[in-house]
């Protein structure tokens, strides 16, 4: 259980750490570049993974890690515009609730059994989820929140931007909206498939940080980016607060093989709920009745879902 709980933490680090580096001048994109050299690393000094054996790997294994070291870098970027076009709150709910993807995977892929104690905890935990992503539309003054997505409110105010062209800008909204759903929800499925390498998944892992890594760096070049020392830095805080939550999370997916629904609900509701708290105790955000009642129900769910 220890695996789930320390996944959860750093994982809730990473959120933070995000949060901060809005503030920061930090260039999240130039430090999501750095902090995959940085798991490179730890990779080899902490997993110590067998170099000579490192390419010898059938082709499901490559498909993983191609698909693995494609979306990591890619889902960062389509959440980062779906963050300009839909908004912060309208981006974090569709990450969210991508949880719905890897639960059906787990009986759909992985054959997990189904009962109705299980079946009780699942809805529980969407439950949960619905309350905890409960957030009011505007701020005390009737103002819209500045989570408000950005597009919406500019076009309607604008008296230069046509219809079409309003419209136009809202489908892209719920494209990048649909690319986190479901980037986020095929990276859970993935990380399960990986932890069913066994002992070959700290090989893979590194193969993994390697490829979205240079997919990263290439994408950044392309852009002719100015690189920035203090985002460059923080790569590395980032690199391995994000290594340890990838570790612990398939370490987690090891530790209860028959019981991916376990791994999948509690990381999903874990984070924001105990994000829900950081938030209200580190950023004073406000925290409703209707997100106690999710921290509650979360927990009922886990309690459920554990395995007797």
């Amino acid at each position: 259980m220890y695996t789930l709980i320390l996944s959860i933490a750093f994982s809730v680090a990473v959120s933070i750490f995000l949060k901060l580096a809005r503030r920061g001048d930090i260039r999240v994109d130039q430090a999501i570049a750095v902090n995959y050299v940085t798991a490179v690393v730890l990779s080899l000094w902490l997993l110590r993974p067998p170099l000579d054996t490192l390419f010898e790997r059938p082709p499901a294994a490559w498909l993983i890690l191609g698909l693995l070291g494609i979306l990591l870098p890619s889902v960062f970027l389509v959440m980062a515009a779906a963050v300009r076009r839909a908004g912060i709150v309208r981006s974090d709910t569709a990450q969210r609730l991508s949880l719905i993807l890897p639960i059906l995977a787990a009986f759909l892929v992985f054959h997990e059994a189904v009962s109705g104690r299980k079946a009780l905890g699942i809805v529980l935990a969407l439950c949960a989820l619905a309350c905890l992503l409960a957030r009011p539309r505007h701020t005390g003054n009737g103002a819209p929140s500045s989570d408000a997505p950005a597009s919406g409110t500019a076009a309607a105010a604008s008296t230069d931007v046509s219809d079409d062209e309003a419209h136009g800008s809202a489908a892209r909204g719920w494209l990048t909206l649909l690319g986190v759903w479901a980037g986020y929800g095929c990276i859970d499925i993935l990380f399960k498939q990986m932890a069913r390498l066994g002992a070959g998944f700290t090989g893979s892992l590194l193969l993994s940080f390697i490829l979205a890594g240079l997919l990263m760096g290439l994408w950044l070049l392309a852009r002719r980016t100015r690189w920035h020392a203090r985002s460059l830095a923080s790569g590395i805080l980032l690199g391995g607060l994000n290594f340890s939550n990838i570790y612990f999370y398939i370490r987690a997916h090891q530790t209860f093989p028959d019981n991916p629904t376990l791994v999948f609900a509690a990381m999903n509701i874990g984070v924001i709920s105990i994000g829900t708290l950081v938030g209200a105790g580190l950023f004073r955000e406000r925290l409703s009745a209707l997100n106690v009642l999710g921290i509650t129900l979360a927990l009922g769910a886990i309690v459920l879902l554990f395995p007797r």
